[in-house]
C-alpha cells in the first residue's frame, strides 16, 4: 500500500471517486428499499421455495452488505491503482443497475422472468468488484464475500420465484 497524503490531485480524484461510489450505493439502498416495499400482500401471497430465508435475515444482512459494499469499495479506491478504480466503477454500477432492475422488475410489474436475468446478471457483475478488492487486500475481498454470496442465493431465488409463481 502507498502512503497517500490528504493533499494533491492523485487524492482530489479519489475523493470525488469515493462520493461517486457512496452515492451509487446509497442510491441502491434507497430505491431498492422503495420498490420491495410497494406490495407486501402481493409478495407473501406468493408461493416461496423451500431454500427462502427466514424475513428477519434480509434486514440484517442487507444492512450488512451496503455497509460492507460502501466501505470496501471506498478503501479500494482510495488505495488501488487508477485502472482497478475505473473497472471497480463500472462493474459497481453496472452491478447496481441490474439489482435495481431487479427489484423494480419483480416488485413493481411482476415480471419474473426479466426479473430473474437482471439478478442473475448482477450476481455475475459482482464477481469482478470481489476479485478486485482481493487483489487490493484479502480482507476486503473475504469482506464482501456475504454480498457476493446472498446476490447468487438471491438470483437461486428469483427463479426460483418465476418457476414456482410464473
Amino acid at each position: 500500500m502507498s502512503e497517500r497524503t490528504l493533499s494533491g490531485p492523485s487524492t482530489a480524484w479519489r475523493l470525488f471517486a469515493i462520493g461517486v461510489v457512496i452515492a451509487a450505493i446509497i442510491t441502491y439502498a434507497v430505491l431498492s428499499g422503495v420498490w420491495v416495499g410497494t406490495d407486501g400482500s402481493w409478495y407473501r401471497s406468493l408461493e416461496q421455495p423451500p431454500w427462502q430465508p427466514p424475513p428477519s435475515v434480509f434486514g440484517l444482512i442487507w444492512t450488512y452488505n451496503f455497509v460492507a459494499l460502501a466501505v470496501v469499495s471506498s478503501v479500494v479506491v482510495w488505495q488501488a491503482v487508477p485502472l482497478r478504480v475505473g473497472v471497480l466503477i463500472f462493474f459497481l454500477a453496472a452491478s447496481i443497475t441490474s439489482a435495481l432492475a431487479w427489484a423494480y422488475l419483480f416488485y413493481v410489474p411482476h415480471e419474473f422472468a426479466p426479473a430473474a436475468i437482471a439478478l442473475s446478471s448482477a450476481a455475475v457483475l459482482t464477481v469482478p468488484i470481489v476479485i478486485i478488492a482481493f487483489l487490493t487486500r484479502p480482507l476486503l475481498g473475504a469482506l464482501l464475500l456475504p454480498y457476493q454470496i446472498w446476490v447468487a442465493l438471491a438470483a437461486s431465488l428469483s427463479w426460483g420465484y418465476l418457476h414456482l409463481n410464473g
